[in-house]
């Protein structure tokens, strides 16, 4: 009896050992092996609209606090894997706030060097993440010939490219890698979570690589799907006439490389203000604090709830979280500035 005892107690610190290397070997060993996995909730309270339902995918639980977490780890660890970037390589990226900080974190993992150029409708709690994150900021002044900072940016980068020494420019604008991490990422997730077929995703787009990737691989699950993308009125990315725009992280003042029209159905444009209480709605009815691309997505939302077919099930992304935007979209200080 007492060896039955005594077996069955090495028995169990064996498994209890053994449980103990499984959960040491399951722990992320890096900040950035936290990216992804994030939720999605039904938006039960906002839109209650009989036959109506809207999934958002809540993007802004990444540890960086945005969706650009995803690229930025793609890019650079692709890059590391190939040796286009190196121990020795300086990154340098345009970036309106939300990748920046991505590759920052990112960077500062993988011990790298990254210089940011930003402009000066950059949120002000973003510019404080980069300076303590350890990137270099490179701040714009000069804006382009409609209005808006990101050729300015650009041209700034190029001449970076040729100071610098290993200088390395990711250019999400153009770069593949940044559809593809939401394709194996962001799109991959919600094609598992969502448990009855979507009938149309709605997101927001500035590079245009989230709303492609995620599209690109909810169409293979849910080939019938329709991709209606969320643009800024000013942004020029669908042929539109450039306007004034203050709110960052969407809509662009160029067209995206990797911009394929031809995979997106509709486009429903958004003002500064119309996103202000698109986002202060989603506070209000939901709790949930996020960012000026996420109330743009509300926005339109609501415009095109009128036009829809019941029943419908729509899909959609919040990018990053509102404490970003506490000096914009939150300040009635700003908001009364907007034209």
């Amino acid at each position: 009896m007492k060896m039955i005892i005594i077996w069955e107690k090495v028995n169990h610190l064996a498994l209890s050992v053994e449980k103990q290397n499984q959960e040491k070997q399951a722990l992320p060993s890096s900040i950035i092996h936290c990216v992804g996995n994030t939720p999605v909730v039904s938006l039960q309270r906002l839109f209650r609209e009989r036959g109506i339902e809207v999934i958002a995918k809540l993007e802004y639980m990444n540890p960086g606090g945005s969706m650009k977490d995803r690229p930025a780890r793609y890019m650079i660890e692709q890059g590391l894997r190939e040796g286009t970037i190196t121990a020795d390589s300086h990154l340098i990226e345009s970036s309106s706030g939300n990748l920046g900080v991505a590759m920052a974190m990112v960077a500062r993992v993988y011990g790298l060097k990254f210089t940011c150029v930003v402009d000066p409708k950059t949120a002000p709690s973003n510019l404080r993440i980069l300076k303590q994150l350890g990137a270099h900021i490179e701040m714009v002044t000069e804006a382009d010939d409609q209005g808006g900072y990101l050729k300015t940016r650009i041209k700034r980068v190029q001449e970076l490219l040729h100071t610098i020494p290993n200088a390395v420019w990711m250019n999400q604008y153009a770069n593949d890698r940044n559809w593809q991490a939401h394709y194996h990422g962001t799109g991959k997730e919600l094609a598992e979570q969502l448990t009855e077929p979507p009938d149309c995703l709605v997101a927001a787009v500035s590079t245009t690589g989230s709303i492609l990737g995620c599209a690109r691989r909810l169409r293979e699950k849910f080939p019938n799907l329709k991709v209606i993308a969320v643009d800024a009125v000013g942004s020029v990315i669908f042929g539109a006439k450039p306007q004034r725009r203050e709110l960052p992280g969407i809509g662009s003042s160029r067209v995206p490389e990797i911009l394929a029209k031809d995979e997106i159905d509709e486009v429903v444009y958004v003002n500064d203000r119309e996103s202000v209480q698109g986002c202060r709605d989603l506070l209000y009815h939901e709790g949930i604090f996020a960012g000026g691309s996420s109330g743009s997505v509300i926005a339109a939302i609501q415009k095109l709830i009128p036009t829809l077919p019941r029943p419908y099930r729509i899909c959609t992304i919040f990018p990053d979280r509102g404490d970003r935007y506490l000096d914009m979209v939150y300040d009635e200080a700003w908001v009364n500035r907007l034209p």
